[in-house]
């Protein structure tokens, strides 16, 4: 198992109306404490510029994004292909009025799990924009909803932060 030291720097990105003390963030906290987290606030530029800041001397990353996180996430990603390792983006906010999706879909590895019966960023919307992003795109459509409680824990985290 590789030591913490030589773990790829993750962070985790909160949701739009969420924060670090947030189920996930908690979660992440206790099993896995090597990922980096910070509340985010303001519009989606806002956010960005945090991020820029946060990350600003690291490379390899693993983002990890939840809703508003996810879109955040893919953001990044866009303009900093090179910089990220992996996506993890769980319930998207891909289907935000903003979101355009690169000309040439990105080839770094993501995955996108997203609730069948999520109402916030619906399966329908996202998937189609998700697809125009990342050409290396695993997607997973789960029994569940927009906060992804019965999925979260499920899945391979191991796997997916290495």
């Amino acid at each position: 198992m590789p030591t913490q030291k030589n773990l790829p720097p993750t962070l985790f990105l909160h949701g739009l109306d969420s924060s670090i003390g947030g189920t996930k963030a908690q979660w992440f906290r206790l099993h896995f404490p090597h990922v980096r987290m910070r509340n985010y606030s303001g519009d989606l530029d806002q956010r960005l510029s945090q991020l820029e800041e946060e990350t600003a001397d690291l490379d390899r990353l693993i983002l990890v994004g939840s809703s508003f996180g996810g879109l955040m996430a893919a953001c990044f990603a866009i303009r900093h292909p090179e910089r990220c390792r992996r996506l993890v983006l769980l319930a998207p906010a891909l289907n935000f009025t903003e979101y355009r999706p690169p000309v040439v879909p990105l080839a770094l590895p993501a995955l996108l799990v997203i609730g069948q019966h999520d109402t916030v960023c619906p399966p329908d919307l996202v998937l189609p924009l998700a697809r125009a992003t990342f050409c290396n795109l695993e997607v997973r459509i789960e029994d569940d909803d927009h906060m992804l409680h019965r999925t979260f824990p499920a899945l391979d985290w191991q796997r997916l932060l290495t």
